[in-house]
C-alpha cells in the first residue's frame, strides 16, 4: 500500500512530456495576500458518487492537465469551479472539464480558489451553504484575485508549459462564472483572458456592470430552469451593447449546477458546444 501510495504522488512531479501530464503550482507562494492570517483547515471530502471537493481553501493553488506536445494546441484556460464561494465541486466543475479540454489539445488547469470559513465539520450541504446567504464580498473578491494571478502564472510559465501567453483564457461554473466574468471585467494586460467561458454563473448583475474597451471574447450558457443565473442573458445583452463578441446558449432543462455527468437532460452534451466555439477562436482543432 505505502508503495502504490508513493507512485501515486510521483506522477504529479513528473516533468512536463512525462506519461502523468499533470502538474501543480502555488498561486501565491509567500501567502495570498489578504488572508495571510487565516487559521482554517482546508478539508477535502467526496459525494455519495465519489467525487471530490474542497473547503476551507487558504493556499490557492492551479492543478495543471497538459496535453500531449503531439495533440497540443497552444491553448490553455482556467477551470474555475463552483460552490457558492464555501465548497469547491473540484472533480464534477473541474477535473473532468480539465480532462475534457486536455484531451482535446488545450492546457487546462483547475484552480482553487479562497474560499468562506465553514468550520470543521465533517459535512457541509447545499442547505447550509443557502443558510449561510450570500458570500461575504471580500471573499468573491479574493477568489477573483486568485483568478487574476492564476492567468498570470501559467502567462508566466507559457515556455514551460508549452502555452501561447496569447491564448490563455478561463471558464467558470456558478461562482467560478463570476469568478471568471470578473477576470474579463477587470484586468491587466498581465492578466487579461483572451477567452472566458461563464456556465451558469450565479452572483451576477448585469445592470451593475460596464463592460470595459477590452473585453474578451465570451461564451455563456445556462438553462432555462435555473434561477441562479437567470442574469445570463441580460450579461450577454451587455456584451453585444458594448459590440464585444459573445454567444449565448439557453438550454430548456438541466437546473443549476449539472457540470460534465450525463444526466439524461438537453444540457447533456453542452461540452461540445464550448468545444464548437473553441474552434472557431482558432483555439481548438
Amino acid at each position: 500500500m505505502r508503495m502504490k501510495r508513493i507512485a501515486a504522488a510521483s506522477l504529479v512531479l513528473l516533468p512536463i512530456g512525462a506519461l502523468a501530464q499533470t502538474t501543480v503550482a502555488k498561486l501565491w507562494p509567500n501567502g495570498a495576500p489578504g488572508s495571510e492570517n487565516w487559521t482554517q483547515k482546508e478539508i477535502e471530502s467526496n459525494t455519495i458518487a465519489g467525487f471530490r471537493r474542497f473547503r476551507n481553501v487558504v493556499d490557492p493553488s492551479i492543478t495543471g492537465y497538459l496535453p500531449f506536445q503531439t495533440t497540443a494546441t497552444g491553448a490553455a484556460a482556467i477551470v474555475a469551479p463552483g460552490g457558492a464561494f464555501r465548497v469547491l465541486a473540484f472533480d464534477t466543475e473541474g477535473t473532468t472539464i480539465a480532462e475534457w479540454l486536455r484531451q482535446h489539445g488545450v492546457a487546462a488547469f483547475v484552480l482553487k480558489y479562497r474560499l468562506a470559513n465553514t468550520g470543521t465539520a465533517e459535512s457541509y450541504t447545499r442547505a447550509d451553504a443557502d443558510a449561510a446567504g450570500d458570500p461575504p464580498p471580500e471573499i468573491q473578491a479574493m477568489a477573483a484575485a486568485d483568478a487574476l494571478r492564476a492567468i498570470e502564472i501559467v502567462r508566466q510559465r507559457a515556455t514551460e508549459w508549452r502555452v501561447d501567453p496569447a491564448k490563455i483564457g478561463i471558464i467558470g461554473f456558478s461562482a467560478g462564472g463570476y469568478v471568471a466574468l470578473q477576470t474579463a471585467l477587470h484586468h491587466t494586460s498581465a492578466n487579461r483572458p483572451a477567452f472566458v467561458g461563464a456556465i451558469y454563473a450565479s452572483y451576477m448583475d448585469a445592470a451593475k456592470i460596464t463592460v470595459p474597451d477590452d473585453a474578451p471574447p465570451t461564451f455563456f450558457l445556462h438553462a432555462y430552469n435555473d434561477p441562479m443565473s437567470d442574469s445570463t442573458p441580460s450579461l450577454y445583452l451587455a456584451w453585444k451593447a458594448a459590440a464585444k463578441p459573445a454567444e449565448l446558449h439557453s438550454y430548456a432543462d438541466g437546473g443549476h449546477a449539472f457540470g460534465m455527468p450525463m444526466r439524461g437532460r438537453s444540457t447533456d452534451n453542452w461540452i461540445e458546444r464550448f468545444g464548437d466555439w473553441l474552434r472557431y477562436q482558432k483555439l481548438l482543432r
